[in-house]
This record gives C-alpha cells, structure tokens and sequence, in this order.
C-alpha cells in the first residue's frame, strides 16, 4: 500500500493519501533556499520536480551496480503499465512522440503548444487518462489539427486509437461509483471490453484463492479475457503477456543477484525470477515472505504487479518498481515506532475482538529513492507499506518505508500562500511553521507502520476486496488515516522522544487534516465533479462524519468571514474521541466485512460536494500559480565501463528536461 502526494503530500500542508496515492495533498509550506533546482516546469495542472540521491557517492562499487541492474529491470517493465492503465495507450504515445520528434512547423501556434501540453500530460499519467482524477484528458486542439501533424510527420493513428482522443468512449480509467457496472464502465485494461461486473465476480468465486487460511491475491498478475465466448485468464510472464518486457525485467535482475549484498537478498530475487518466469501466486507469496525478511544490507526494491487501486474490482496489480537507499539517521530516530507497534494495537479504540494479539515484524524505515518506474512514476508515492496480502503481513509482519528524499524535494518545491490563504488564523499558521514537517512525517509513519499493519478480520470474513468491494481501497486508507490521527495527540509520541511538544503538534495535524478534508483538496477537481479518487473520498468521509458528529458540542465551527469558509476545532480532545470513535467503527466494517455499512459511510460522506464551497475554493486558489499535483524525473544512473566493457562506476546526472526523459524512454525502454 502506498501514501501518496499530488503536490506536497501530507507532509507540506494539507494532507492527502496514497499508501500509492498512488494521494496528494496542495503544497502550503514555506521552501527552503538551495541551490539545487527542484523545479524542472510546469504546465496544465501539473510541476514537474527531481530529486536528489543522498549516499549515492558513499556506496561500494558493487551496491552501486546492484542499484542501476535493479532500476534497469524497473524501467525495463515502463511499457506495461502503459497497456494496463488502456488498451489503445502504447499506440497512441507512439504516434504523438514521432509527431512529437519530427514535426518541422510552426512551434509557436497555439494548436502546436496546445500538442505539447497534452503529449507532458500524457506521459505524466502513463496513458490518456488523468493520473488522479481518472477523467479522460481532454485535448486543445481539434481532430484535423492532430490529422494535420501527423500527415506532416508521415505517422500513422486511424481508427478507435484516433478517434478515442476526441470522442466521448472510455472517459473514465476507473470507475468505482455505485449503481454503474463497475467493470464495464472503466476503461482500465484488465478486462476485456465485453467482460461485466457480474462476470468477473462468477469467475473469481471458483478461482484459484490457494491453500486454506494463506489465500493468495487471486487475479493479481492475470488479464481476463473472453475467448469464443469463455472467459479466462491471460497470465503476465515469460512466454506469456507482457512477456517480452518480462524477459528485460529477468535479464536484469539476474545481473543484480549476481551483486546482491547479501545470501537473503539473493534467494529473494532469486524468487521474484521465478515468479516472473511462471506467473504462479503461491511462488509470489514465496517471494513475498522472503522479501519481508530480507533486512540486512542498504539496498532495497520493490518490483512486481502490486497495489490494486486501478482495478475497479481490486483484484488486479499495477506494475511498479522502487529502488530504494537506506538513510540512516531517520531510520534510527522512527525505528522506535515499530518497537511499539504492540502498545499502540493495545491502546487503540477497537473492540477488543478486533485487536491483534501479536503484531509481528512491522518494520519502518526512512529511505532514498534511487530509481521509480511504472506506477510509481512519474506521481510517486511518498512512503509505502508491503506486502499486501493480510495473512502474510499477520504472520510475516511488513516492511514500511518513508521515501526521504522525495518528502525533501516536496517541501523544498512549495509555497506558503495557500497556507495563508486557507488557515483559519494566525495560530494555525504559527503551529504549521513550527511542527508541520514533523508532523507529516510522524502520520505518515503511524498510517503505514501502526495503521496498516493493525486489526485482523474475523474469522471467516473474506478479503476486503471481496467484502467490501468498490470501497475497499479508501475504507482501508481511512482506516490507516484514523489510526495515524488517534495516536497524534497521545502523550506516548513524547515520551518516546519523537516530538517535544505532543498537543501542539497533535492540533497542527488535526487543523491540516480537516483543512484539507473539508476545503482544500477539492481545488484537484472540477467544479460540478464528485469526488472518485480513493484517497480524496477517504480524507472527506473521514473529515465529514467528524464534523457532523461534533456539531452538537461545536466541536469543529464552519467560520464565515469577508465572503470565505473556514473550519475552526475548538475542541481538539473531543475530535481526538470522534477520530476514536470513527477509527472502531471502520475496523469493524472491515472485520465483519459489512459492505452495506461502507457504503453508507463512503456515499453518505465522502463522495458528494457543496458546489457553493466548492466555487469559493477554486476561486480563492485561482491567485496561486504552483499546480496542484507534482511530480518527478528520475535521476539518470550513467554505468562507466573499461574496454572490456565492465562497469567502473555508476554517475547520477540529473535530466534537464521532462520531454527529454520521456523520449529516452520510449526509444530505451520500449519492449512491448
């Protein structure tokens, strides 16, 4: 599961969520003098940022070769993600980038800069769908301009994968509201277009699930498809789909066993190999068990089909890939949670039945990003917390790890206008300057390494996604949200050493939160739009039903003042309770599997907008020029060989442009 951020997650204003999210939250934060350029451009909704590698330069030859084979097997797999996120997405990149390439004519046009604009979109989302919102990206120029470039640049685009860029077909990636077919109406590649919600729940009811009580994640690396009418799985491996991408992911993570740090490092990629050859989810579990295990050395990854969040059925993984370098010190200083994730599971508000006995092997580290691709990539999250699958992380435990160095790129890329804009007084402000960072950086840890890793189901619930459904996603991130914001104003956090100060810094992270639940977040949507994307529905549900409830006692007050809404706590210890409060009743909606109650919870108060608010905020925020939602280049890693053609070194070069990556990609990478 992945905590994400759009422009400045959770740690940098307001907050937002993707344990992936994929969750992002608009920068409010002050940046800091550097010299190092954070901001590479801006353009629609979007800035473009990089990041930088600290302890790249200390590491061994040999880890340093373990990093570029690990980032080229990540970015050997690019193009898949491409094809899941939509059927008709390679085609259509392909023929805009040799537009984009050979096009001689008037660069200045409008239509031509209108070409540019969503070709960046394009490649930011990995497809023609929007990264967060899902909505289909709309173009600035008209069908006989696009036909126009591509006459000029002799390319090819006919048919559905033309007339799908103008059209109203395939408008949403995912679609996940209620009363639609849930199947039918998303675009997103992993069903064929002719398979319905109805048909992909027959079939998974007498699937494969794997031996009793240790389920394997059913459909995760599969397609369905239907063939002479019968329906059937189209496996992602070697000699299967995806293969020929698959085999570039295998040749390089042959070479990076052959550096690995370590014998448990070895065998675990040793296992991920073989999963990639077979596509069998009981060798993935294997992998999985050796992964969470796998804690010595500096090195980490994360590679394979995995967060679910785009499969409206949330069966389906997503291709990603994290290479990852410890940092140290801030692994020392958080370490102290998972050495108290059992104290937190005791003293949590759920029902006692509902509690684990033993959280096992929850690990939280801070670490460096040294290489992301796939759909952790261009948006990336900022911490992440694997495995998924919920036996294995209860017998196993889980590793969760803070991405540092992105966080960092975050908050030295923001601006504190918004803050300003939005905060309701000047204490609120004050609060924020002083304990902002850390407080996102210590709810992003308590979501991922307490929040995700607690509660267990009853015994002989099924799978969220089974359960649940549809909501499953953004009932497991409020839930891991709650768990974050019951413990952000206990006195334990002090008496552990990691905050100084455990009420101001609790009501700095409860003013932001409901800031960014009830106001902020909605500047990412259009005006008349619901709100889909899980993570948002998750920040407002949570936000909305504390609100009503703490009406009686004016708990939060809804402040009128020169025309703009404000949301006021004056009573933090009673928001502390209906936090408690919200936090036991989603876990028992979770461990009961009541899909009847998460609807409730979901429709009743995270979906729907007051448009009137809704207005005021894009009307407030329309002064501030930095985008919405961010994200990265990836540092170049540059192998130096001798004459025999061994690596000497590995250099990081930082890209100077984000077209410039991303037609080095496509000419690199592109293996489907």
């Amino acid at each position: 599961m992945k905590f994400k951020v759009l422009l400045s997650c959770f740690l940098v204003g307001t907050l937002i969520w993707s344990c992936k999210e994929n969750s992002q939250e608009v920068s409010e934060m002050s940046s800091e003098e550097t010299s190092f350029e954070y901001v590479v451009e801006q353009f629609a909704d979007i800035q473009i940022l990089r990041y930088q590698i600290p302890g790249f330069n200390e590491l061994s030859l040999s880890q340093k070769k373990l990093v570029y084979y690990l980032s080229q097997a990540g970015l050997a797999g690019r193009d898949i993600i491409w094809d899941q996120n939509y059927r008709h997405n390679l085609q259509i990149r392909d023929a805009l980038e040799n537009v984009y390439a050979n096009y001689t004519g008037d660069k200045e046009d409008d239509n031509w800069k209108a070409f540019d604009t969503y070709l960046k979109r394009v490649w930011f989302s990995n497809g023609i769908h929007h990264h967060y919102s899902n909505d289909k990206l709309v173009p600035g120029f008209s069908p006989e301009y696009l036909t126009e470039l591509l006459n000029e640049t002799n390319t090819e685009l006919t048919g559905d994968p033309f007339n799908v860029i103008f059209n109203d077909e395939d408008t949403k990636k995912v679609n996940k509201k209620k009363g639609v077919d849930n199947v039918a109406a998303s675009a997103v590649n992993f069903y064929d277009p002719s398979i319905t919600d109805m048909e992909v729940e027959t079939y998974y009811a007498s699937a494969y699930k794997g031996p009793e009580g240790k389920p394997v994640e059913t459909g995760l690396n599969t397609k369905l498809v239907k063939k002479d009418g019968k329906i059937m799985e189209e496996v992602y491996k070697s000699g299967g789909l995806y293969g020929s991408a698959i085999d570039e992911i295998i040749k390089w993570l042959e070479l990076a066993k052959g550096v690995a740090e370590n014998e448990q490092q070895a065998n675990t990629l040793s296992l991920l190999i073989e999963y990639y050859k077979t596509g069998n989810l009981d060798t993935w579990d294997e992998y999985a068990i050796s992964w969470v295990n796998s804690k010595e050395g500096d090195i980490d990854w994360i590679n394979g089909f995995i967060e679910v969040y785009n499969d409206p059925k949330g069966y389906k993984g997503s291709y990603e890939n994290i290479i990852q370098i410890k940092d140290f010190e801030m692994s020392k200083q958080m370490a102290v949670l998972s050495e108290n994730a059992q104290w937190f599971e005791d003293m949590s508000p759920l029902m006692e039945e509902h509690k684990k006995k033993n959280v096992v092997g929850v690990s939280y580290k801070t670490v460096n990003v040294a290489a992301e691709a796939g759909d952790a990539s261009p948006s990336t999250p900022i911490g992440v917390n694997l495995p998924n699958n919920n036996w294995i992380r209860q017998d196993h435990g889980s590793k969760s790890v803070s991405l540092g160095n992105i966080i960092d790129s975050y908050n030295n890329a923001g601006g504190s206008g918004r803050l300003k804009e939005f905060a309701n007084d000047e204490e609120e402000i004050a609060f924020e300057d002083k304990y902002g960072k850390t407080a996102s950086k210590l709810l992003t840890a308590l979501h991922e390494v307490v929040g995700h890793a607690s509660g267990q189901l009853n015994e002989g619930v099924g799978q969220p996604k089974e359960t649940l459904k549809n909501y499953a996603s953004t009932m497991e991130e409020g839930r891991a949200d709650l768990v974050g914001l019951y413990f952000l104003m206990d006195p334990k956090l002090q008496e552990l050493g990691l905050i100084d100060n455990y009420e101001e810094l609790g009501k700095t992270a409860y003013d932001r939160y409901i800031r960014n639940g009830l106001v902020t977040q909605l500047v990412r949507i259009n005006l008349g739009d619901d709100i889909e994307e899980d993570h948002m529905v998750n920040r407002q549900w949570v936000s909305a039903w504390v609100f009503e409830k703490g009406l009686a006692d004016n708990v939060i007050e809804k402040v009128a003042r020169d025309g703009k809404t404000y949301y006021n706590i004056n009573d933090y210890e009673k928001l502390r309770e209906l936090f408690g409060a919200l936090l036991k009743e989603t876990q028992r909606i979770k461990s009961e599997g009541d899909f009847k109650a998460a609807q409730d919870l979901v429709e009743g108060y995270g979906v729907k907008v007051d448009q009137q608010l809704h207005a005021e905020v894009l009307e407030r925020n329309s002064v501030f020029k930095a985008a919405p939602y961010s994200g990265f280049v990836n540092p170049d890693l540059v192998a130096e060989m001798n004459e025999e053609g061994a690596i000497i070194n590995v250099k990081v070069a930082q890209p100077e442009t984000f077209a410039g990556q991303m037609m080095s990609y496509s000419k690199n990478y592109g293996f489907l």
